[in-house]
């Protein structure tokens, strides 16, 4: 019988880089199944991801089980997908809504369905090469990692990278597009460095000049930066407030000398740096590990921006929503896009049969919004969202409306 990886997490999960163990073992606990074809409920008992969150928090299941909280009710219409496989093997590349939607026709249920065993350390991880299985407990259809619960734990340690685990969704697909373009909420922008000169006294920086930079926290030699010029304001479609800020991409560079003011050595530019422009660090903290699943609550917003300024919104693309952590909004929240319908004139109103209203006369008529895809929320500030595009059935443009898929 192969070994099986039972892994128990020896970081404080401060960063995605964290080292945690990984018990495995080789003695079995034979025979697994249960009357219905699932596992024994010792080993099956299930526990979905706490309602309010939206982490895959290694300790949410196992405090659930240990303290008797009720589990989420599953709905009995929460539909499979079409030749939902009763077995899948994950592959490395595989992301958490890919797998999510070989299983489900709605991948932002998988929380419902998804149950794990409470004696596994970090049950909410999947890795390459675990065996996820439908099985049926209470009568009911349950989607389990049979890999960890399948086998007893032996004292064997390995140690792996918690970066191994697999991702809610592809952090190059998000990264390729911040690294180019952000939206700088308003009081973010007070807080971030800028330039205070240029040495050589230019009035314009580029790749190989060195910049001098003023404010923010005091930062170790040889941390790389985003330099951003700080662009057009962003307004709440509702109430006309400004919430952001667009952040124009200017280039890259690396801390060479620390004080105040410090010393910064442009390495990359794609325009010119300006006194006055704004820096990012260049790594931005995104949570890639979480669940798929409905807002906890209602949701209702705007997309404002999207972040490479095309015009028309397909796949993969990122957007930026008016909605944020004060709104109730979370990462791993999927949202529907509705775009809003187009005004027309009825020229056959009032019994007409020849639409004698004539060109821009007859009755305005507002057609019915239509869903035109979906986007998953990774990343949420006070009073902004940011959203990948998950599918777009068609286009999708600035001002579409989000709300909760129903």
């Amino acid at each position: 019988m192969p070994p099986a990886k039972n892994r128990q997490n020896i970081g404080l999960f401060l960063t995605v880089t964290a080292l945690f163990a990984v018990v495995t073992g080789c003695t079995s606990m034979g025979q697994m199944g249960s009357d219905d074809g699932g596992p024994p409920p010792q080993i099956a008992r299930a526990a979905a991801a706490p309602s309010g969150s939206s982490s895959m928090d290694p300790g949410a299941a196992v405090q659930s089980a240990q303290t008797g909280s009720s589990m989420v009710l599953v709905s009995e219409a929460t539909p499979l997908a079409a030749g939902a496989p009763q077995q899948y093997t994950v592959q490395d590349g595989d992301t958490l809504w890919d797998i999510a939607a070989t299983f489900m026709r709605d991948p932002w249920y998988w929380p419902e369905v998804w149950y794990v065993n409470p004696q596994v350390e970090n049950p909410h991880l999947i890795y390459p090469g675990d065996v996820l299985a439908m099985v049926t407990i209470d009568g009911r259809q349950r989607i389990t990692n049979v890999t960890a619960a399948t086998y007893r734990v032996s004292p064997s340690v390995r140690v792996t990278p918690l970066s191994e685990s697999i991702v809610s969704i592809p952090h190059e697909k998000i990264s390729s597009f911040l690294s180019k373009g952000l939206i700088i909420e308003k009081d973010q922008v007070v807080n971030l460095p800028y330039i205070l000169a240029i040495r050589g006294d230019h009035m314009m920086a580029s790749a190989g000049n060195e910049i001098y930079i003023r404010g923010g926290r005091p930062s170790p030699n040889g941390t790389r930066f985003i330099v951003v010029h700080i662009g057009d304001e962003l307004r709440d479609p509702d109430n006309n407030d400004v919430i952001g800020y667009e952040g124009i991409y200017v280039g890259e560079g690396s801390q060479s000398r620390g004080g105040d003011p410090a010393t910064i050595a442009l390495t990359d530019t794609t325009r010119e740096a300006l006194v006055g422009d704004r820096l990012l660090p260049e790594s931005i903290d995104l949570p890639l590990n979480f669940f798929p699943k409905v807002p906890d609550i209602d949701i209702e917003g705007r997309i404002i921006s999207v972040v490479d300024g095309v015009t028309l919104i397909g796949s993969y693309q990122v957007v930026v929503l008016n909605r944020g952590a004060r709104n109730g909004l979370a990462p791993g929240d999927v949202l529907s896009v509705f775009q809003s319908g187009m005004v027309v004139r009825d020229r056959y109103a009032n019994g007409s049969l020849t639409g004698t209203g004539g060109f821009g006369g007859g009755q305005k008529v507002t057609l019915p919004e239509e869903q035109a895809g979906t986007i998953m929320i990774f990343k949420v500030y006070d009073r902004i969202g940011y959203g990948l595009v998950m599918e777009a059935t068609s286009d999708i443009h600035v001002l579409d409306t989000v709300r909760n898929p129903s």
